[in-house]
């Protein structure tokens, strides 16, 4: 007692007491007697459980490595064997500290290879001891995966009882992170050796079962197709699941069911009409959604449900009208603990800490719900206060509930009507554009991506955010390495120089710079080429605009244009060229850039004559801007493309298949007939 009274200059000697004791654990471990060992680990098991501080102690005085040495020693006695993986699963049940230390001694390659004894009682306390080990965050889950003999052995010990089952699949569920791990345990036989332990009398072994289908379901077509056809004890897989959703099961069990049934649905194995999905998992997810439900189980109630029905316009819908879903994420930002822990004020601590994360998932499952449906949209943003929220959880502190907020933004802002009304009204420009200056590449993508619609021309977001700066900001986004971005910015641009004002296009042209506008039509993604020659369109659309630029640009602009005819590229980007050119050929003095230059007219000529109508079009426009009658220079133009051979290629396109193409060349031809 006299040690604990000591001041804080003596803490040494403090520490040498308290570790005196716990000396004498460590020293009966090296006594010559084997029995004296035996009863020291006895003992030493009797005084650590449930004692943090003497966990510690024992492993700063190396009590591990000696521990570890008994239970790998052949001359040890079973017992004392068994009872050394007990000390160590006991010594895991402590802090995170613990479990490094006991990884950094190898406890992981000690206890697997103790596995390969036939005692099943020490077997078990080898599993226990490495299940906690395990499922700590502290351990890398690869060390399962070193020797690859360990997996199959492991299946093979699921027969063996009710704990080896009840370990091994806790170890599976923790360790299958990756779709290296799920090929890895499939094919190893997981799915056959685990669905049997869905329905064993153990309710433990049956959560444990559950959990690693749908860690090994996830994203997986391999497994979930697999799982479709699994039969256990003469009922579907499916039907299982279906079983353990009902309302009288435990929460933690309808809500894994109900993660297995979505990653099945989602990986293509079960049709998102199906019963199994529409009247039993949709409504089992809503369900958790509600504030009755504990924070955790809230949380994942709303990303699971929300990841269901991402893509799928019908399930969005039927969503939207199960047990008032959108007024029942409107708690998640009031009320962060469930009605049931009132009393509980651990557990009221717990949630506030935590309540970001409710707001996250709410972000999410509006995000999924608003993605296609207009009527969606408008009942979310017409829930009370949600654009305030929204525009509150841009700024948040949280990287997650940022990117969260952003996702539900980028969904709303599809919607026209929206843009027009609640963006405008809440100002979203300014929160978004403040996001966009120093962010990871997730919530760039995203914002950058929701920026493009409120760029569109009907969005009276337009003039305010091109008048914050906001063309630097995309010009620097087309440099990303990410082509996500490139894509973005140049997008965002595109929509901005659609029907703009000169003054506008050339601030894009003189940020950007033609070097990087030249770099950018020859990406090698196809997304920003597309981008890139849409934007080149918008800025080429009236003849003012198309004149002036081309008589500063125009030889690079017309060596551009060669490169992709030339090119290996898709009709879509050809036709867009085409298009670009035709809005050359529109303008008043660039014209001459394509008719002084015979090589561009072969190309043309060869285009007219090309298999795709779509192309033949668009080169058809081509030569109908060049030959126009009212302008300058239309007869001398016409003469040299009738030398060319251009009007026995419109004769012939007047006979055209096609209704567009047929049109397109008479009313070409009409201009020589005038």
């Amino acid at each position: 007692m006299m040690a604990c009274l000591l001041e804080a200059p003596l803490r040494i000697s403090v520490l040498s007491e308290v570790t005196a004791t716990s000396r004498h654990y460590v020293d009966r471990l090296f006594d010559p007697d084997p029995q004296n060992v035996l009863q020291g680990v006895i003992d030493m098991k009797n005084a650590v459980i449930g004692n943090n501080k003497q966990k510690a102690n024992l492993i700063v005085l190396g009590a591990v490595p000696r521990l570890l040495y008994l239970l790998q020693q052949s001359s040890s006695s079973l017992e004392l064997r068994t009872e050394c993986a007990v000390v160590l699963g006991s010594l895991a049940m402590g802090t995170e500290n613990n479990i490094k230390s006991l990884v950094d001694c190898h406890i992981i390659p000690a206890l697997l290879q103790g596995l390969l004894c036939s005692d099943l009682i020490f077997i078990e306390a080898c599993l226990r001891c490495l299940r906690t080990v395990f499922i700590s965050p502290v351990t890398p889950v690869q060390l399962l995966y070193t020797d690859p003999t360990v997996i199959p052995h492991l299946m093979s010990l699921l027969s063996r009882s009710q704990h080896t089952q009840e370990y091994i699949t806790q170890i599976f569920a923790h360790c299958c992170k990756t779709p290296e791990h799920q090929t890895v345990l499939f094919n190893h036989g997981a799915i056959q050796n685990i669905a049997p332990l869905l329905i064993s009398p153990s309710y433990k072994v049956r959560m444990q079962a559950l959990k690693c289908f749908s860690v090994l379901a996830y994203e997986n077509a391999q497994v979930s197709m697999t799982l479709v056809n699994v039969l256990v004890d003469g009922e579907q897989l499916s039907q299982v699941f279906v079983r353990m959703m009902q309302r009288d099961k435990p929460i933690e069990m309808q809500l894994t069911a109900a993660k297995c049934l979505t990653y099945m649905c989602r990986a293509g194995a079960i049709s998102t009409d199906d019963g199994c999905v529409v009247l039993k998992t949709l409504p089992c997810l809503v369900r958790m959604c509600s504030k009755e439900r504990l924070l955790e189980e809230r949380v994942e109630g709303a990303e699971t449900l929300a990841y269901l029905m991402e893509p799928d316009i019908e399930l969005q819908r039927i969503a939207s009208v199960t047990d008032h879903l959108v007024s029942m994420l409107a708690d998640y930002f009031k009320y962060p603990s469930s009605v049931s822990a009132i009393t509980d004020i651990k557990r009221l601590d717990h949630d506030l800490k935590h309540a970001h994360e409710l707001r996250q998932a709410a972000f999410k499952l509006y995000a999924s719900l608003g993605s296609n449906d207009e009527d969606i949209r408008k009942k979310i943003t017409e829930t009370e206060n949600m654009m305030d929220r929204i525009v509150s959880g841009l700024s948040e502190s949280s990287i997650k509930v940022r990117l969260a907020a952003v996702r539900c933004l980028h969904s709303l802002s599809r919607s026209v009507q929206q843009l027009r009304t609640s963006f405008h009204d809440h100002a979203v420009w300014k929160p978004l554009m403040k996001l966009l200056q120093n962010a990871p590449d997730e919530v760039l993508v995203m914002a950058s991506s929701t920026l493009c619609n409120l760029l569109l021309e009907f969005s009276p977001s337009k003039e305010p955010i091109l008048e914050s700066g906001v063309i630097e900001l995309l010009c620097s986004l087309t440099q990303s390495d990410s082509p996500a971005l490139r894509v973005n910015g140049i997008w965002a641009l595109m929509n901005m120089a659609f029907q703009a004002d000169q003054k506008v296009k050339v601030e894009i042209v003189r940020a950007l710079g033609t070097e990087q506008l030249f770099r950018l039509l020859s990406d090698p993604d196809a997304n920003v080429l597309m981008k890139t020659l849409g934007l080149l369109r918008n800025l080429l659309s009236t003849r003012p605009h198309i004149d002036q630029i081309m008589s500063s640009h125009g030889k690079q602009i017309m060596q551009a244009v060669t490169l992709i005819l030339e090119g290996e590229h898709s009709i879509e980007v050809k036709e867009q060229t085409l298009c670009i050119l035709a809005n050359i050929a529109d303008g008043n003095t660039a014209k001459e850039l394509i008719m002084t230059n015979d090589d561009m007219l072969q190309k043309i000529k060869y285009y007219m004559g090309h298999s795709n109508v779509k192309l033949q079009l668009a080169a058809t426009f081509c030569i109908s801007n060049l030959i126009w009658n009212e302008e300058d220079g239309s007869q001398e133009r016409q003469d040299k493309l009738r030398e060319m051979g251009f009007v026995d290629i419109l004769h012939k396109l007047t006979q055209a298949s096609d209704p567009n193409l047929c049109d397109r060349a008479k009313t070409a031809m009409q201009q020589y007939l005038a």
